[in-house]
């Protein structure tokens, strides 16, 4: 699992074996709030799994290679599949501050690539894995915790994206954005591993009304949203996920 931003309480409920800072295991730090940058390994509802508690962002000066490092530290460990967090700004009304959406397909516009640098033509139909969708989708239902579902626009930031901006990626088919997650989907896929994404939509995207920008709201948005969707995925996992 990678966990975005306010997301690293789900390791308050592992049990952990041992933990690997990034730097340890090769990566750059973490610069960011939210972020602690270390991998966990441990148990997780019966299951076990390895937590990549944050993540490093191209906007700290990283390239595609470096942001998508964890994903294959992980991979080289043993994982078959990924479940990639993140906190995002909603672009549709109806899915406001403090619920959750389910990636089912992404727009990459963050102008670059982790396969850079060869011939890497890996088939990106369903990056995200349809029957994992599909099960999280109705762990939710149980749980009556209210999951959307649409496309998640992957910018390269720091910045926030201006009224325009935000236009523009509506009418290219986006229902969420952010910073992150994009390139290490990519990634995970080229690995062979099943991959199902989540994001937590901390805020409305700028120029919709109420719309707030603020990291320290979007990290907080994100730790107090983020209890329901720990149910879910203890559920998940220790039922009938994988």
């Amino acid at each position: 699992m990678v966990l975005g931003s306010g997301l690293g309480s789900l390791v308050d409920r592992m049990e952990v074996d041992s933990s690997v800072p990034f730097a340890k295991a090769g990566l750059p730090a973490s610069g960011v709030p939210g972020h602690q940058g270390e991998f966990v390994l441990g148990s997780f509802a019966g299951r076990e799994v390895i937590v990549m508690r944050g993540r490093v962002h191209l906007y700290e000066g990283h390239d595609a290679k470096a942001v998508t490092a964890g994903i294959r530290w992980m991979a080289e460990n043993g994982i078959e599949g990924v479940v990639l967090t993140n906190a995002a700004g909603s672009l549709a009304p109806d899915l406001p501050p403090g619920s959750w959406m389910r990636i089912d397909d992404q727009l990459n516009l963050t102008g670059t690539s982790p396969l850079e640098g060869g011939p890497n033509f890996v088939d990106m139909s369903e990056i995200y894995d349809a029957c994992w969708r599909q099960q999280i989708t109705d762990v939710a239902a149980a749980r009556k915790l209210e999951l959307g579902a649409g496309v998640y626009a992957g910018l390269r930031g720091p910045q926030y994206e201006t009224p325009a901006e935000i236009r523009m990626l509506r009418s290219l088919g986006a229902t969420a954005v952010g910073m992150s997650t994009v390139l290490e989907a990519i990634q995970a896929k080229a690995l062979g591993l099943r991959v199902v994404g989540l994001s937590c939509l901390t805020n409305f995207a700028a120029g919709m009304p109420q719309a707030v920008l603020d990291h320290g709201d979007v990290v907080e948005t994100g730790r107090a949203a983020a209890a329901g969707m720990l149910e879910v995925l203890s559920d998940w996992l220790g039922g009938q996920g994988g």
